[in-house]
């Protein structure tokens, strides 16, 4: 059967590379055309119509700026799909863009799957009208959406979380500490505080400063940030310069769960590193500072549907994980949170059993292998 993928950025250019992985496992005659990365060409062995490098605008100011490109990609994929006529068009994530391609696939009669749904149980919720319309059927990689869309009169599948995969796998390489600091020219044999501020230019500027200046409180260890791919190396060094902040920042660059696994603590962006952490065993904060007024932050707060942000808490349905959020993400807050996380201490252990909480309801099984079971059976029928 042919399959045309949708993953508008990094993380999903991962998903949808092992769920490529698994469609071919159970469907000898797969084909697969698709919008994506590095993943998913080395899954496929084939190049994307478009590459996720050329979609990834978040920022509606930055959607603004590129918005006859993104027009572009529009047209281009509509196009690609029309030459392609798959047997089934699969979006993941990326929701402004995908949700457009699916009513265009629907109306060509194509059956459209979500393999990890749009995050509408935290925001934009009226965006379940359109999954209910042209979404044949959502694989969903949170426990807890099972309910939510039940609640809409629709029912999700639930297959498994694949950062649970990921992580299983990562594991069986980790090397020892001094061969990961050798391997990035690291000299400093300091235990390491994990900084992850993000993946996004707007995320690096306004967290990473506060990051930087509360894990550099602690002199026994060092700071080491995980740099995102495709930013520029720069743009670390010019948000700690923007601050005030003279230093020049230890950057790992496509190592991040070695650099987690490695480290004392972590302090981490929301986002899916959140979960990584916490099934990884590791402790950690959990920021998220914007860049605005108060009435943005009134703002967000008036707009976010759920009583917490980072995935952790939102599948422990508790706080696990400190949420050091807006204009709480101070410097003094992030290190006031870290200090008694290096050492087995109260905070510590029930953090540990918030962990095993939430490995507990994630389970095991490989979601991409039952998402691509489901789907081609779906087909099938």
């Amino acid at each position: 059967m042919k399959y045309f993928l949708i993953a508008g950025e990094a993380s999903g250019d991962i998903h949808a590379g092992r769920l490529i992985a698994a469609l071919r496992k159970f469907d000898n005659n797969a084909e697969f055309c698709f919008l994506g990365g590095d993943y998913m060409i080395e899954a496929s062995g084939k190049q994307p119509v478009i590459h996720y490098k050329q979609m990834a605008y978040m920022a509606f100011s930055e959607v603004l700026r590129h918005l006859p490109q993104i027009l572009g990609n529009m047209n281009k994929a509509k196009k690609a799909i029309k030459n392609f006529q798959p047997d089934a068009v699969i979006l993941i994530d990326y929701p402004s863009f995908n949700l457009k391609i699916a009513k265009f696939a629907y109306s060509l009669n194509i059956p459209v799957y979500y393999y990890i749904s749009p995050k509408v149980w935290a925001w934009k919720e009226y965006r379940v009208k359109d999954i209910k319309k042209y979404i044949k059927k959502v694989f969903s990689i949170l426990p807890f959406e099972t309910d939510f869309f039940a609640k809409h009169n629709y029912q999700v599948d639930y297959v498994g979380n694949p950062t649970v995969n990921e992580i299983a796998e990562a594991k069986k390489e980790v090397p020892d500490f001094v061969e990961f600091l050798q391997k990035h020219g690291i000299r400093d044999r300091r235990p390491m505080i994990a900084i992850l501020p993000g993946s996004r230019v707007g995320e690096i500027r306004n967290n990473l400063p506060h990051m930087y200046k509360a894990a550099a409180q602690f002199s026994n260890f060092q700071p080491i940030v995980a740099a995102a791919p495709n930013i520029d190396k720069e743009c670390y060094t010019n948000a700690l310069r923007r601050a005030g902040i003279n230093a020049t920042p230890v950057l790992t660059d496509n190592d991040t769960f070695n650099l987690l696994s490695l480290s004392a603590v972590a302090i981490v962006t929301s986002g899916t590193a959140t979960l990584e952490a916490a099934i990884m065993g590791i402790p950690q904060v959990v920021c998220y500072r914007a860049n605005g007024s108060k009435l943005a932050y009134k703002l967000f707060e008036h707009i976010l549907k759920v009583k917490y942000v980072s995935l952790p808490n939102l599948i422990a349905d508790k706080p696990v994980v400190k949420e050091l959020l807006l204009q709480h993400c101070t410097a003094e807050n992030i290190a006031k949170t870290i200090k008694p996380l290096f050492v087995e201490s109260p905070e510590w252990h029930e953090m540990e059993e918030g962990y095993k909480l939430i490995n507990k309801r994630l389970g095991t099984q490989d979601s991409a292998e039952t998402a691509a079971i489901s789907l081609v059976n779906d087909l099938k029928e």
